[in-house]
């Protein structure tokens, strides 16, 4: 559905080091990450993602905003690494004038695209608050390793108001597609 149509960056090359590019961020390991006092594994950098999804082939990458989203903002491009993000919105809309309402059928699509309790994931959204809610929520089911990508797919607003610059995977120059 998300087949190339353009130009997108090339995939960078994985970092060779452990450590985080963010402060206190955590960043993966090759031992199995407990749940830390947020509740989940933790935040990880885009940098850091992308070397997790590189390093680790049992690594999955869970986008849970919407499919407007999708279409119209773009998703990771994870053709360089030989597989695609797990596209499953962790809320819906309601009825028009209504808001953001949780997929009750979340945990169920999980398991339906294959996302393994055993495996790391990674969840991102468009800024980083969605996916720390999914990666908690997963995390209470039994998830090992469930991560928050920091800042999200677009991140927080630059100075001109605009996303995708000032964070997050797209500011990071990470690879992406649009439908």
């Amino acid at each position: 559905m998300f087949e190339d149509r353009g130009m997108v960056p090339s995939a960078p090359a994985a970092p060779t080091t452990q450590g985080s590019d963010a402060g206190t961020m955590k960043t993966a390991s090759s031992s199995s990450a407990a749940p830390g006092a947020e509740g989940y594994a933790g935040d990880l950098a885009p940098a850091a993602a992308w070397d997790l999804l590189a390093r680790d082939k049992r690594a999955t990458l869970v986008d849970v905003r919407s499919a407007p989203e999708w279409s119209f903002v773009g998703v990771p491009d994870l053709s360089s690494l030989g597989r695609a993000p797990v596209l499953v919105a962790w809320q819906h809309w309601t009825a028009p004038g209504g808001a953001m309402v949780a997929n009750p059928a979340f945990a169920a699509e999980l398991a339906a695209a294959g996302v393994s309790r055993d495996a790391p994931v990674v969840v991102i959204c468009r800024s980083g608050a969605r996916s720390r809610a999914a990666a908690i929520t997963m995390t209470k089911a039994g998830f090992r390793e469930a991560y928050n990508l920091a800042g999200g797919f677009e991140g927080a607003r630059d100075a001109d108001r605009h996303r995708g610059r000032a964070e997050g995977w797209k500011a990071a120059g990470l690879p992406w597609t649009q439908d």
